[in-house]
């Protein structure tokens, strides 16, 4: 049991007596007090006899004593000044706090493994039923899963960070899965569900660069109806996080839901892409055509196709755009003024820049 624990429960008692209690280790050393000072210092306890029970307060040396029960047996000790009644009844409500207290504390750690379990997929389908009871943990309420992925190596700041702000320990779980992922599971309301979501995720974004000020991408999987579909949303939110860093570069919160083509494209093997982009430009290949031209292209993309828009925010006379796409027409045989064509083109530049980070990667 936690030192943390029993110094919570201690201090909690403080004001209700004005006598010095806490709680001694196996080797006699005070690891909580009422009394700070104490803390650190060597107490011998009036050890049991064999014939003594767990719930048996022993007196000596102007002090009082209760062993408290943990899993491990009767390690350590409650004491209390004095050796009336009143020591005795502070030893024996210390007891029974700190008893209850370990056993919250142990089953919200439970809860919070079970969950990271069913994540990583570390338990089998039958028994997350069984363990569900066993926790009194609901199956069929609606959650949402949320990986933040941060650029700092081993890092515990995050999950404290999150900690703070999610501190619901029976509907709010945090833990890390790998050295740069944090995961928050979260119950949401079924109305605006994904909305929801996408809010609290903003809101953890702005945290992390305003406390931390480390750079951080976030995925957000869409909503879990059932517990046992926590480990598809936690790889939803994962594919999230790849697709949004080769196509949504500039965003830092993505969601699974609004991936679009991109998911579809994530999803293809790599020498399908790649026939696909040799069929598309059979004239010349797509590396053929120079930055300026790509810009052309996104900005013309950027504005629906409209010629005289792209031309105003580019700064150059429709004239000369008009000049850029038949150039364009040329080198790739696609016009994008045409929309059959525009939109084989947008593909192909999409499956290029998954083919550029998959490279990137080996």
């Amino acid at each position: 049991m936690s030192s943390r624990i029993f110094q919570s429960v201690i201090i909690q008692m403080k004001d209700a007596t004005k006598r010095s209690i806490g709680v001694i280790d196996p080797e006699g050393s005070v690891i909580a007090s009422s009394n700070l000072a104490l803390i650190g210092t060597t107490i011998k306890p009036v050890h049991l006899e064999s014939d003594d029970s767990a719930s048996t307060v022993k007196k000596g040396n102007g002090r009082s004593f209760k062993p408290l029960l943990t899993a491990t047996g009767n390690e350590y000790f409650i004491f209390a000044d004095g050796e009336d009644e009143i020591a005795e009844t502070l030893c024996v409500m210390a007891s029974i706090a700190i008893s209850e207290a370990g056993v919250y504390f142990e089953e919200n750690n439970d809860k919070r493994a079970f969950v990271k379990n069913i994540i990583v997929e570390n338990i089998l389908p039958g028994d997350i039923y069984v363990r569900a009871k066993e926790l009194r943990f609901p199956l069929d309420i609606t959650r949402g899963v949320i990986v933040i992925r941060h650029d700092v190596t081993q890092d515990t700041s995050v999950v404290e960070l999150l900690q703070e702000m999610f501190t619901d320990r029976q509907k709010e779980f945090v833990f890390s899965v790998s050295d740069k992922d944090t995961v928050l599971v979260k119950e949401i309301t079924t109305s605006s569900s994904l909305a929801s979501l996408r809010e609290t995720a903003e809101k953890i974004k702005a945290r992390i660069d305003e406390v931390l000020g480390i750079k951080s991408i976030i995925g957000v999987g869409t909503p879990a109806l059932h517990l046992r579909e926590l480990a598809d949303r936690y790889k939803e939110a994962l594919i999230s996080i790849d697709v949004g860093r080769v196509f949504d570069v500039n965003k830092a919160v993505i969601c699974y839901e609004n991936l679009g083509i991109g998911r579809l494209i994530y999803q293809l093997p790599i020498t399908l892409c790649e026939i696909f982009l040799s069929e598309v430009f059979k004239k010349n290949p797509i590396d053929s055509l120079d930055k300026e031209t790509l810009f052309t292209i996104d900005k013309f993309f950027e504005n629906n196709l409209n010629v005289s828009e792209t031309s105003r925010k580019l700064f150059v006379h429709r004239n000369t755009l008009v000049y850029r796409l038949e150039k364009i027409k040329k080198i790739t045989g696609l016009d994008l003024r045409e929309f059959d064509h525009a939109i084989v083109f947008r593909v192909a530049l999409m499956v290029k820049k998954y083919l550029v980070s998959q490279e990137s990667k080996s």
